[in-house]
């Protein structure tokens, strides 16, 4: 091969790569949701027609609590399930626009085991001893595992979990500070990681992490419009988007989800004894608890007043219920400030349970069923679970 034809090969395999960044440049620009960016950061690198990886893992920094979470995953667990998902994708001519709009259609995450257990993954932000994460992170600088050096992190919970001889971990910056990390091998294919992949990985790097920082600042912004300011949980508003989107998603999955409804009972005796600061204290204090006893993918609102929602996704009524009563036994539980000048000594909540699609097929029916229950469960003397 003479200079002329090593020089056109490599004009074309730099068209073909800047072809590629841009679409995958292109594609995060039709969203500003943290989960679609990362997302199609990961179709970026794992897709055949893009970086084709076999598997790509994102990390994002907890500057607040010190820690690297573990965000997403995208790969096979199997040669047999990547071999099937391949062949899908060339079967059905898959480009990078079709994975992604069917990961946005779906409004699902990847639902694997091997992302449940990226999202499971919290690393101390300062354990560089043993931890390529945390190394990546804190200098700033792409790591090369190769099997010569992936011993020296043989301890490590990112290498103990992906049982790889060879990975790549790139930063992910914004104006100069790493937000995040990328990891990817071939654990599959054996392929060997280039210079080449290595570069291209920094280049969408750079883009990602800009992308990921301006997604953050969005749903900060977004958050704080729909947060109830005084408990900073959804307000009414906000609740009303969330119910109508969980009838939709739930109708088309042909599943289930419940609704609780739940009113502190003789709030108003506290809030006469001890005024309204008094009472908006137990209102956060209340709001608090709910969070931190609520699942992950549980949505909990301030309906009005003393009056708080929780959406259930997936749930059906003999489930919902054991949730709202250990919920109501946790609240009766917990010590409340001054909660001794109340009827029962104790603040204690009333809750009452609808259930979609047996209790109604619209936002106001599922409404109705959980606020006509929770009313049954004062009538039966407050501190009670009716559905």
């Amino acid at each position: 091969m003479d200079d002329s034809d090593k020089l056109k090969q490599e004009l074309e395999r730099t068209k073909s790569e800047l072809g590629i960044l841009y679409e995958i440049s292109n594609a995060m620009r039709t969203t500003l949701r943290l989960d679609e960016i990362l997302y199609i950061i990961l179709t970026g690198v794992t897709a055949h027609a893009t970086l084709g990886f076999n598997r790509a893992l994102l990390f994002l920094v907890n500057e607040k609590e010190k820690v690297i979470e573990g965000k997403m995953g995208i790969g096979p667990e199997t040669g047999e399930e990547a071999n099937r998902i391949w062949t899908q994708i060339e079967q059905e001519k898959m480009d990078l626009d079709d994975l992604i709009n069917g990961y946005k259609f779906s409004n699902n995450a990847p639902g694997s085991g091997f992302n449940r257990q990226v999202q499971y993954l919290r690393i101390p932000l300062h354990d560089t001893t043993e931890n390529p994460l945390a190394l990546a992170v804190l200098e700033g600088m792409p790591l090369h595992l190769t099997k010569g050096t992936i011993q020296n992190y043989k301890n490590s919970q990112i290498v103990q979990m992906l049982k790889s001889d060879e990975l790549v971990l790139i930063p992910l910056k914004a104006k100069d500070k790493v937000n995040g990390v990328i990891v990817a091998d071939n654990f599959i294919t054996k392929k060997p990681i280039t210079k080449d992949d290595l570069r291209m990985l920094i280049m969408l790097s750079n883009q990602a992490g800009l992308a990921i920082e301006n997604s953050q600042l969005y749903e900060k912004t977004v958050m704080r419009a729909h947060m109830d300011s005084l408990t900073e949980l959804w307000n009414h508003g906000y609740f009303q988007y969330l119910l109508q989107t969980e009838i939709e998603k739930t109708r088309a999955a042909k599943n289930y989800f419940t609704l609780i409804m739940l009113d502190i009972d003789d709030f108003k005796v506290y809030n006469d004894s001890l005024g309204h600061q008094a009472g908006d204290r137990i209102l956060k204090e209340l709001a608090f608890v709910l969070k931190n006893q609520s699942r992950k993918m549980d949505y909990v609102c301030r309906y009005g007043g003393e009056e708080f929602t929780i959406i259930l996704p997936q749930t059906e009524n003999k489930e919902a219920f054991m949730i709202a009563e250990r919920l109501r036994m946790d609240i009766e539980k917990h010590a409340f400030t001054h909660e001794e000048i109340l009827p029962q000594k104790k603040l204690t909540v009333s809750i009452g349970l609808g259930t979609f699609p047996d209790d109604g097929l619209s936002a106001a029916e599922i409404i109705s069923a959980s606020d006509k229950r929770l009313y049954e469960a004062k009538k039966r003397g407050k501190n009670n679970t009716c559905c």
